[in-house]
């Protein structure tokens, strides 16, 4: 296999074909069903997608029909998404925490005929929305569900891999001979950090080019090794998933495997042992808090070594040195790291963070206990990788990297990133006025604020839509002060707002574990809502915002904050399915609160 494939693949379902007909009896998609994990070939995964390919058309599917998938990540998921486009079709990805509201929207934006749908849970909030729809025709179910009452049919998926494999396969392959890298693949939502979700047009050549730009990272920077292992547990149905986490295995000959609950990741981590993972910050934050709790309850030499780890990894997030750094190295390089490399597998490569900011701090801690860790940047309107740390261009974790292969970026005067190449999208789907809101000139105009520095790499300095300007007309990044006040033990979570405003306010969710541990030394009930309205309790975390507003400039600072009255989650529609804030829904929530605080 040569990096050449994917500048002469002309679709991903070409690139995958000639993957597995290289590749055979090699293990591909792997699953624990039963307590041990199992594997389908190349070969048996190509068959399944031709066969169920051909049986789409069967049931009616046109060229360019949109086909939505709602499945939790398995290998099924890959092999849908696959025979779609082998039908010559547009897959159409969907969260599995929309709601009913939410599958309508997507439904009827995108005019998707068919949904795939895993199991009856998740088609409990997808079959109220096909009712109501007025384009899905067909439900298509990987699990056992009855039929209800609506104008569509129900299909089961067995059946459907059942057929002249040989016949299939030739069928596929005429009909993708007419597919070209400029034909639409896919329609992905936006998360919907900031309103309704918009579908982006994805085109074939726009993911190959991603592919082909990682590929030629890993394979310059970590080299390319033939059992290359990916565990797959961010949601499929994000960009970076999709094109990271199942295209970029498909490009390499490598293996996925998919995660069983984000429960079990640590476990599954050990056991599969994979060389690269996708991951985003908010679960860098959460192993990082985990990590060093394991170590601190251990005590005696592991903590001690955490502890200098952890002071090493602040010095170098800073730009601080100590005469004493280069003996520390030594030192905790075959104690400490060794273990924490086991604990990955021991053979990962490195851990590649996208989807939102790294705090520097986060990035310095794994690189001080042994973990290669590269920053990427990029929007599911362009691939969606822009840019990458590499080891060969120097790993700084206050930049992105520079950008990838293939791809042209450049500072507009107001400081806006813009990117030009083909992995940037062709429009969003009937939006045409959104679409030349953000692409002018064949220039992407990404909304983020950025420079390059000496060495080439971008360094984002803030979110142009998510900057509040206060009532002086002073700029301050929200996502800054927020990294900065989840680091401190005391806050799980944060929200900060003051656009408009004399000062900054935070809206604190306290760290569950300490809030708990608090309470219980002062013989409390634990639980936010039982010290709420304890002054103490908030002398606490006042006393953790200050250690950050101690660092902050004058107008960074959080003068009042209030307490939410539970965490930020996907459930309750204040998360992203990628893990990031949804600010307009907490501000909606929680306005009478944040206004309360500047007296009114």
């Amino acid at each position: 296999m040569q990096l050449s494939d994917f500048a002469e693949a002309p679709n991903l379902v070409s690139l995958f074909l000639r993957r597995a007909d290289a590749l055979g009896s090699k293990p591909f998609l792997w699953t624990k069903p039963e307590g041990h994990w199992v594997a389908i070939s190349w070969q048996e995964a190509a068959r399944r997608v031709c066969i169920l390919a051909e049986h789409l058309r069967a049931i009616g599917l046109k060229q360019g029909d949109r086909v939505a998938i709602v499945s939790e990540n398995r290998p099924e998921w890959c092999i849908a998404d696959l025979a779609i486009m082998a039908a010559g079709c547009v897959t159409v990805p969907a969260y599995t925490t929309n709601t009913a509201r939410d599958h309508l929207h997507v439904l009827q934006n995108s005019g998707a005929r068919a949904a795939i749908v895993s199991n009856p849970k998740l088609a409990s909030a997808l079959l109220p929305a096909v009712v109501k729809s007025d384009c899905c025709e067909h439900i298509i179910t990987m699990e056992s569900l009855r039929a209800g009452q609506g104008g569509f049919q129900v299909h089961d998926w067995s059946p459907l891999l059942e057929g002249d494999a040989s016949a299939a396969r030739s069928a596929v392959d005429a009909r993708i001979a007419g597919i070209t890298r400029a034909d639409l693949a896919c329609i992905i939502y936006t998360s919907g950090t900031g309103g309704a979700p918009r579908g982006v047009r994805q085109h074939h050549g726009m993911i190959l080019t991603n592919i082909a730009g990682t590929v030629t990272v890993i394979a310059e920077d970590f080299g390319w090794d033939e059992d290359e292992a990916f565990l797959s547990f961010l949601p499929l149905s994000h960009a970076y998933e999709h094109t990271a986490g199942q295209y970029v295995p498909i490009g390499l000959g490598g293996q996925i495997y998919y995660a069983e609950s984000l429960e079990k990741l640590a476990a599954n981590i050990e056991e599969t042992r994979p060389t690269i993972m996708v991951v985003v910050p908010r679960l860098f934050e959460v192993l990082r808090t985990r990590i060093v709790k394991q170590a601190q309850k251990q005590g005696g030499a592991a903590s001690w070594l955490m502890g200098r780890a952890v002071g090493l990894a602040n010095r170098r997030a800073s730009g601080r040195r100590s005469a004493t750094d280069p003996a520390l190295d030594l030192i905790l390089a075959p104690t400490l790291r060794p273990k924490i490399r086991a604990k990955f597998g021991g053979r990962l490569k490195a851990l590649v963070s996208g989807g939102a900011p790294l705090n520097p701090e986060i990035g310095g801690f794994f690189q001080a206990i042994g973990i290669t860790l590269l920053q990427g940047y990029g929007q599911t309107e362009a691939g969606p990788v822009i840019s990458c740390n590499r080891p060969g261009a120097g790993i700084a974790m206050e930049t992105v990297g520079p950008p990838l292969p293939g791809v042209t970026v450049r500072i507009a005067d107001d400081g806006e990133i813009l990117v030009r190449g083909e992995l940037v999208m062709q429009g969003y789907w009937e939006n045409p006025a959104a679409s030349e809101a953000v692409l002018q000139q064949g220039w992407l105009h990404t909304g983020d604020i950025g420079e390059f520095d000496a060495k080439g790499r971008i360094r984002i300095t803030d979110r142009k839509k998510d900057m509040i300007v206060n009532d002086k007309g002073d700029n301050v990044s929200p996502q800054k002060v927020e990294s900065m006040l989840t680091l401190q033990p005391e806050i799980g979570q944060a929200m900060v707002a003051g656009d408009r405003r004399p000062y900054i306010v935070g809206l604190i969710v306290p760290d569950s574990e300490w809030a708990d541990a608090w309470a219980q030394a002062r013989g409390m009930p634990g639980g936010l809502e039982g010290l709420q309205d304890d002054p103490a309790f908030h002398a606490a975390i006042r006393a953790a915002v200050d250690r950050v507003n101690a660092e902050l400039s004058v107008i960074e600072k959080v003068r009042r904050f209030a307490l939410a009255d539970e965490p930020f989650a996907i459930e309750n529609e204040e998360m992203t399915p990628s893990l990031k804030i949804r600010r307009h829904k907490i501000k909606e929530r929680y306005g009478d609160r944040l206004a309360a605080l500047y007296g009114g």
